[in-house]
Formats: C-alpha cells, sequence, structure tokens
C-alpha cells in the first residue's frame, strides 16, 4: 500500500512538470486561485458565445474585440499605440512573461516570422503580462535576440484575453487581419500550437 501511494505521488509530480512543458499558468491568477489550464490548444477564432452579428462583417469575419483594439499599449522603447491605428498591417499579438519557460520555446518561431513577413507588413507584438521594469526586458530581448516590438498589457486587459480564451495561462496569442478581423486564438506552447500559428499566420499574411 504504500508502495501504491508513492507511485501515484510520483505520477502526480511528473504530470505537473510535464504541463510546464506546454504553458505557465499566470502568476497573479494563481496568487488569487484560478484554476489554470495549462494544456496546449489552438484555433480560429473560439466560439466564446458566438460571433456578435453586430461585430462581424459580410464576409463572416469576426472585428477583433474592442479590449484588443482599444487599449492604449506602452512600448518597451517608448510610446503608445493602439491595435486599432495598425489597420493595413497583420498584426500578432503574444501574451508573454521572462519567467515563462514555454514562452521562450516559441520565441525563435516567432523571430523567424517577423523576419519572413516583416516586409509584408506583417508585426509580432510581445504583449508582456507583468510588472517587469523597461531595463529587465530589454536585458532579456537583447538575450533572446527579439526582433519585434514589446509593450506591456495592463492587469485588466490581460484578465480580459484569458477570459474570452479561455485559458488562464502564457504563451497565448491573437492573430489580426489588415481589416482588423480576429483570425486565430492560440494558446499555450509545444510544436502542434507553433505549427498551426505559422500555418494561419502563412495564410492571413498573403491573402
Amino acid at each position: 500500500m504504500k508502495n501504491a501511494f508513492m507511485n501515484v505521488g510520483l505520477f502526480a509530480a511528473l504530470a505537473i512538470a510535464m504541463s510546464g512543458l506546454t504553458a505557465c499558468g499566470d502568476k497573479v491568477s494563481s496568487e488569487k486561485g484560478a484554476n489554470l489550464n495549462t494544456n496546449t490548444a489552438a484555433s480560429p477564432v473560439p466560439q466564446t458565445g458566438g460571433p456578435n452579428p453586430a461585430d462581424t462583417k459580410n464576409s463572416g469575419l469576426r472585428v477583433a474585440p474592442a479590449f484588443i483594439t482599444e487599449p492604449d499599449l506602452k512600448l518597451v522603447e517608448g510610446g503608445t499605440f493602439k491595435v486599432q491605428d495598425r489597420k493595413g498591417q497583420v498584426v500578432l499579438l503574444n501574451l508573454w512573461a521572462t519567467w515563462c519557460g514555454p514562452c521562450r520555446g516559441e520565441m525563435p518561431e516567432l523571430i523567424a516570422m517577423q523576419n519572413q513577413y516583416g516586409e509584408k507588413n506583417f508585426k509580432v507584438v510581445g504583449l508582456n503580462i507583468d510588472d517587469e521594469g523597461a531595463d529587465e526586458i530589454k536585458d532579456f530581448a537583447k538575450e533572446m535576440k527579439l526582433n519585434y516590438e514589446l509593450a506591456w498589457v495592463d492587469r485588466k486587459t490581460a484578465d480580459e484575453y484569458m477570459q474570452f480564451s479561455r485559458f488562464a495561462g502564457i504563451p497565448q496569442t491573437f492573430l489580426i487581419d489588415r481589416g482588423g478581423n480576429l483570425r486565430g486564438v492560440f494558446t499555450g506552447g509545444g510544436p502542434k500550437v507553433i505549427a498551426q500559428m505559422k500555418e494561419t499566420v502563412d495564410k492571413v499574411v498573403n491573402e
């Protein structure tokens, strides 16, 4: 019986360790006692309540929600911008933090996409969800050789992203097309999610 309990405990520990390879639970949500989903997932626009007809164009595409397009996002290098002011660009918004291992794991792919599609008005924007300072983020960006914009997203807005995606963890990434439509939500990390993200980005950039 003792050995059985030890085996169960070992299995649980391994399961927790493996979940950390695909996503990081949001630290603030953890402190609030949230039930964190650390499974990987990727999909087109999530069916959270279904598209609102008032927010859907004749093409059937879903206009990106206001919590994505309207907030002022503070850039680490200085200045602010709104996603809604970037119509004409394809924007990939990636929620991350320096302490998140799976976020680090997908960064080379984000770098590669920025290199590949940058001349086609494609922009990766890393949205830091924590209260990490500019110097810390800049040092991290230099270490990781990041070639894309970095900004902060405030706590309220980060929570809205997570409520919308039904995924209380990072990384999670939102793809906005040139017309301001939400074309994909990618939650967690790992090869499957990254492959689906790359496929969707290629399709949207080349439309």
